[in-house]
């Protein structure tokens, strides 16, 4: 008999919002009209547990009593149904499995569950019958191959995985002598990235220097080392000969490569080791002005995580040294071909690369490039996703990883051209800031320790670097889904919050992240010499041979070189952190790489060999040059103004993304002075993202600024041109936010097609590479970084060629300005940049009128600016018009042409009508703000409602605002709740102590720390380490013994280890229903009059103890109240409005009864569901605290301001006492000059009530 228990959960009717939505794509996207129902089903096969904890685990791991049914082994299904389940491939990490075990170990630490997931989805047929080829159909929509596969319905007899004993490495007898003809047969057979003139180079190494033949470890890490990934082979292939084609352009781009040559003779005199390539041209205008001395403020460094540079600030009046991080990914090839991880993993290397400099990431910016998602599934190429499916799985991948590891995303832009349909592009760009105090750079000494730290090794990821760097084609998609991971963002959230402590950080040498290479790069680029022993790292499972522990590239680790002396005051540092660390590799005096595996060495390679890069390779590069006939640089004729006007709002490179957008977390860390959408109405886009310094303790004024520029059409006409115009695009949108252009560093992301030996095909490249060349030479500003991907084709078609800019600032808080309209009576006024007679801008005019700009900011003469683009006026002012919802009239004698010309570079500005002649800048008046929402110009009047229909409708059915749900319209008028009968405390203290419990997961807990800390009270910070049973049994007795040294505890946001299984806050809800921290609970609230708060993920976490709404822990029922998935489906990032509705909780003493309060929402469960009973005596009770309203205050169930569909619009209620207190709306995300952009009163003083309570 099988020792498997297997359970189903569903979502019981009214909560099944995943079901509904397939249903939708079934019906709507795939074009099947006759499903009539559908069932998604969590299927949880479990083994190794005991009876005890396998019942308690039912009821509130797997299953959650108030929205989920739960079935023994099997579930009732009509018999005429179609039924399938779905499972990960072997070897990918299955978030939901791990944290279930995680949970359940919680119950009983000494217990070792194995638990493995799928999803079962049953379909129903309108009339009973679903045909063979829809069922196919619909599977191949649910089923991603790259990742997952179908699994039968069987439970196995054990969950007990089976690993064979991987054979001995293989060494390829006879390699040195093998005839070319063999040698190339084998060449193809090991399905390699390199060239094989590269392989031709290692069979000449291994018969001159190491007399030996190689093993396949050594060729595989040799693959992966000289991986164009890794090692940016074709941007450092030479460019032997260089010729330039006829056309109207030739003039200026041949110039500016004259003009390179010059400067690389001058850099390189008498350095025949130099030659062209396009590597060099990208790195030559930062090395000419380092040169000139103006590049003062770059770190300089052996290690090369990221862009670093040195910025001088003030923390509480006194001066300190910072370093500023940035650095941009790609991830074109694993996202093209499994989304969601891709994606994910495109954020999480990013994140590494700062992170392994020692810098604390807090802001990151996403750019994306796809075809039109909103074709037919029909029109899907073979051998690809759909383009609406792509998009959306892209968007779940990197907004999952951020969100759970606490990243504030400030800026997200899909891009949208025909040929991204060749690939997709996924860029991360983020910044990192640390004291310089705290980075130390050292050399890796002979002796010294290299430690992993994080994640385990799988077999996901071997080949990513390589996979990133082949050719790829139909055929090529299906073998490749090893090289895809899934990220796990509880392991990277750890690794951030060791790297912020300064004690550690102090102690780290060198760092390298496992990006690109996995143990052979991350380990083998920290030290010439290097001995690492395979057999040390550890593994997610057996099974793995030495050539896939070498290689692997699963994601979350750090390779860390400490001196010996700190190797055990770092590993006890790691253990406080819960994560795993072990000593793997040791520096030598032999500048060799060698690893051994099983006691043998199956890797030793000279470094030098290592860093030849492989063989030498060389082209020649044709020029195509550009026609002015075919330039989109031009004014149009416009027929009909408002046709136009509004056509130009609805092109899916202007429309409203706000649907996309709100999926990411914009708020966390409570330091980003921009969200993303502003004004009243949260409908102006902002063009750049800015942040405050990420200072532990103290008051700074810093803030960072970080913008993109780029256009594909342009770029497509003239990759010069359209690189020119990104750098200026980039520095445009700083300067209208505020920043001072002379201080901007740029970092580039270059994506074009592969390189073949045909000439033409390196024309876009270098011609890219020289307009950017000549912009940052114009500006006198570098490109102090960047990141190349030059993969962009499938089969014969090539993505249009792409240089992004992306532009980083510093500057002070009261420096910035927002881009919505603010005052009715203000003047409009455009700035233009002046071009030459070949449409490149005339860079020494257009800095001398920035920089006007900028002063006129700062004398208080502009109040709101827009940086223009390639749709000219009208989109712009639309734009800043719709977030006040405030009118415009363009005057009469602006040209119709002038509305919708490409304008890169220009800026419109809304200055006081009283300070227009005070400009310094020169400018053109072109409109007024007007109080009514209209928009008009001539005889054309355009209601601004009706512009921000046609503005959001292209992409609402791609990345729906709105579920459609019924009810909308309902009125929710309950009335306040006003009573004197207010808890008194009894046991005063003039400083409370906080506890603030920290789970794998959990990520507010600096921001509510810092909360609590601004109000006065002191905090406690304690992490649950449950690496082993010993490390939960420990934790439970230091979290006991916290609490009883505290007043208050607070559970704060964060997603739960992901919110799995599938359900928020199962990780705190099941630990503090340990007998030992319930009892320090219930001491706390009843004998020391103590208060509890949860926001969030902490809301979530009280509701399922049931501390709200009963004021004790209790567990749940089947009738309790709960939290639960948004209508929508999906995360719901933004600023919600909030009335207070009750007083008689402690914690809203401070607080306004019938006040409207404004505070940022991020969560994916908000949704606050009762049955009718409980939801009158919350009211009647006074237990409700705040509901969800429009800006006036009143109470709705429109999804617009009740953003999760909350039963009567409630967003927070409080035990029956008001002593404990969940809110769903993040109160602790605030801060002077944090979402300058959003109109209200952000501060609920919850904090502060709460300290005064004690006193």
């Amino acid at each position: 008999m099988s020792g498997v228990r297997r359970v189903y959960v569903e979502k019981k009717e009214g909560f099944g919002v995943q079901a509904q939505d397939l249903k939708q794509e079934i019906n709507n996207y795939l074009g099947i009209k006759d499903v009539a129902d559908v069932r998604v089903l969590i299927r949880y096969d479990v083994e190794n547990i005991s009876e005890e904890t396998f019942q308690k685990a039912c009821n509130g791991v797997f299953a959650e009593p108030p929205v989920d049914v739960l079935y023994h082994e099997e579930f009732p299904a009509a018999q005429e149904s179609r039924v399938f389940s779905v499972e990960f491939l072997p070897g990918q990490f299955d978030q939901r499995a791990d944290s279930a075990v995680q949970c359940v170990q919680f119950i009983k630490e000494d217990e070792q569950p194995v638990i493995h997931t799928a999803t079962t989805y049953v379909i129903q047929g309108s009339c009973g019958i679903i045909s063979d080829e829809e069922f196919e159909a619909i599977k191949a929509h649910c089923i991603n191959p790259v990742d997952s596969r179908e699994t039968g319905m069987e439970k196995p007899d054990t969950l007990a995985a089976s690993f064979d004993e991987p054979e001995d490495v293989i060494i390829f007898d006879g390699f040195r002598d093998m005839e070319e003809e063999k040698l190339k047969e084998l060449y193809d057979s090991l399905g390699l990235a390199m060239t094989f003139k590269d392989f031709l180079h290692i069979r000449k190494y291994f018969c001159e220097e190491e007399a030996r033949d190689p093993s396949m470890t050594e060729i595989r890490v040799l693959d992966t080392y000289w991986s164009d990934h890794c090692r940016h082979t074709t941007f450092s292939t030479e460019l032997t000969k260089v010729s330039f084609g006829e056309g109207d352009y030739r003039k200026p781009i041949e110039d500016t490569y004259r003009q390179y040559l010059n400067d690389h003779s001058e850099i390189f005199k008498g350095r025949e080791d130099k030659f062209v390539c396009l590597m060099d041209l990208a790195l030559m205008a930062m090395r000419k002005l380092k040169k000139e001395g103006k590049l003062a403020d770059q770190e300089e460094s052996d290690e090369i995580n990221a862009c670093s540079i040195v910025v001088p600030v003030e923390v509480d009046g006194t001066k300190e040294e910072w370093l500023v991080n940035f650095k941009n990914e790609t991830h074109n090839h694993p996202t093209e071909i499994e989304p969601f991880g891709g994606a994910a993993t495109c954020l999480g290397g990013a994140i590494r690369d700062p992170l392994s400099g020692r810098t604390y990431v807090y802001q990151a910016m996403r750019v994306t490039g796809a075809a039109d998602p909103t074709v037919s599934v029909n029109d899907t190429m073979k051998g690809k996703l759909p383009q609406k499916k792509l998009v959306r799985e892209a968007a779940c991948g990197y907004s999952s990883y951020g969100n759970q590891i606490g990243l504030a995303t400030g800026t997200v832009k899909e891009i949208y051209h025909p040929n991204y349909v060749a690939k997709r592009m996924e860029i991360g760009a983020v910044l990192g800031a640390a004291p310089r105090r705290a980075v130390i750079r050292e050399t890796s000494d002979p002796g010294d320790i290299i430690i992993l730290l994080g994640g385990r090794t799988g077999r996901d990821g071997c080949g990513g670097a390589t996979g990133s760097s082949k050719v790829h084609t139909q055929e090529s998609t299906k073998t490749c889904g090893a090289e895809v991971q899934k990220g796990n963002p509880p392991t990277e959230r750890k690794i951030q919050r060791l790297f912020r402590r300064e004690e550690v950080s102090r102690l780290i040498k060198k760092c390298n992240d496992f990006g690109a290479g996995g143990v052979s790069v991350a380990i083998g680029e920290l030290a010439d010499g290097l001995r690492v022993d395979l057999d040390k790292v550890p593994k997610k499972y057996a099974g793995l041979d030495g050539t896939e522990i070498a290689i692997s590239e699963s994601q979350e680790r750090m390779a860390v070189v400490v001196d010996p002396k700190d190797v055990d005051t770092f590993m006890g540092y790691a253990k406080e952190e819960n994560l795993e660390a072990t000593c793997v590799a040791k520096v030598t005096e032999d500048a060799r790489l060698v690893m051994s595996w099983r006691g043998k060495e199956i890797v030793n390679l000279s470094r030098a060999f290592l860093d030849t890069n492989g063989a030498h390779q060389e082209t020649e590069v044709a020029v195509d040059i550009p026609n002015r006939k075919d330039s989109i640089l031009v004014r149009e004729e416009i027929s009909d103004v408002r046709e136009k006007w509004m056509s130009t709002l609805r092109d899916l490179n202007v429309c409203s993304q706000k649907g996309l957008v709100e999926m990411f977390d914009g708020s966390i860390g409570a330091a980003s002075v921009f969200m993303p959408h502003g004004g009243q109405y949260q409908t102006t886009e902002t063009q750049a993202m800015v942040a405050k310094l990420p200072v532990m303790t103290g008051d700074c004024d810093t803030v960072t600024m970080m913008s993109y520029g780029f256009d594909p059409y342009l770029s497509t006409w003239s990759p010069y041109h359209g690189a020119a115009y990104a750098v200026t695009e980039s520095v445009a949108k700083i300067v209208a936010s505020g920043g001072d252009h002379s201080k901007i560093r740029f970092t580039f992301q270059e994506y074009f097609r592969r390189m073949t030996e045909d000439p033409h095909r390196w024309s876009q490249p270098f011609a890219a590479l020289l307009g950017a060349y000549h912009a940052q030479l114009g500006f006198g500003l570098p490109s102090i970084g960047g990141k190349d991907s030059m993969s962009g084709t499938f089969e014969d078609i090539d993505v249009p060629p792409t240089l992004v800019s992306f532009a980083v600032d510093v500057a002070r808080e009261k420096d910035i300005i927002t881009p919505e309209l603010k005052r009715a009576g203000s003047k409009l006024v455009w700035l233009r940049t002046m071009t030459d007679e070949y449409d490149i801008p005339v860079y020494g005019k257009v800095m001398e009128q920035y920089g006007k700009f900028t002063q006129d900011i700062r004398e208080g003469k502009i109040l709101s600016a827009y940086a223009l683009d390639r749709h000219g006026i009208a989109a712009a002012v639309s734009k800043m018009a719709f977030g006040n919802r405030m009118g415009v009239k363009i005057e009469h004698n602006v040209d119709e042409r002038d509305l919708f010309v490409p304008a890169f570079g220009d800026i419109i500005a809304e200055v006081p009508a009283e300070k227009v002649g005070q400009l310094q800048i020169t400018y053109t008046v072109i409109g007024e703000v007007l109080d009514q929402p209209v928009i008009n110009y001539r005889d054309v009047s355009i209601a601004v409602s009706d512009a921000e229909a046609a503005w959001k409708e292209p992409l609402e059915k791609v990345f729906p605002t709105n579920s459609g749900a019924e009810g909308q319209e309902e009125k929710i008028e309950k009335g306040l709740y006003d009573t004197k009968d207010v808890h008194i405390c009894t046991h005063k203290i003039a400083q409370p102590t906080v506890f603030i419990p920290v789970f794998p997961g959990t990520n507010c807990e600096y921001d509510s720390a810092r909360a609590f800390q601004r109000a006065g009270a002191n905090t406690i910070v304690k992490v649950f380490r449950n690496l082993n049973a010993e490390d939960i049994l420990d934790s439970v007795s230091v979290f006991e013994k916290a609490i009883d040294q505290s007043q208050i505890i607070m559970f704060p946001g964060g997603f739960s280890a992901g919110d799995e299984p599938d359900g928020s806050a199962k990780f705190f809800a099941t630990a503090f229903q340990n007998a030992k921290m319930k009892e320090a609970v219930e001491r706390l609230l009843n004998e020391r009059d103590g208060l509890v708060l949860g926001i969030c993920n902490g809301f979530q976490t009280l509701i399922k103890l049931g501390l709200v709404p009963d004021g004790r822990i209790t567990g749940q029922d089947e009738a309790s109240p709960t939290l639960t998935y948004n209508t929508i489906g999906r995360h719901i990032s933004k600023m919600v409005y909030t009335k207070v509705v009750t007083n008689k909780s402690p914690w809203l003493m401070k607080a306004e009864l019938g006040k409207v309060y404004t505070n940022p929402a991020s969560h994916g469960e908000g949704r606050f569901v009762a049955n009718q009973e409980w939801i009158d005596t919350l009211f009647a009770n006074g237990q409700v605290a705040t509901q969800y309203c429009d800006p006036a205050g009143n109470i709705t169930m429109d999804e617009e301001w009740n953003v999760n569909g909350s039963y009567c619009a409630i967003e927070g209620i409080t035990s029956p006492d008001g002593r404990v207190f969940g809110k769903m709306a993040h109160s602790e995300r605030r801060a002077r000059s944090v979402a300058v952009n959003i109109y209200g009163e952000q501060d609920l003083k919850i904090f502060e009530s709460g300290v005064e309570y004690f006193r």
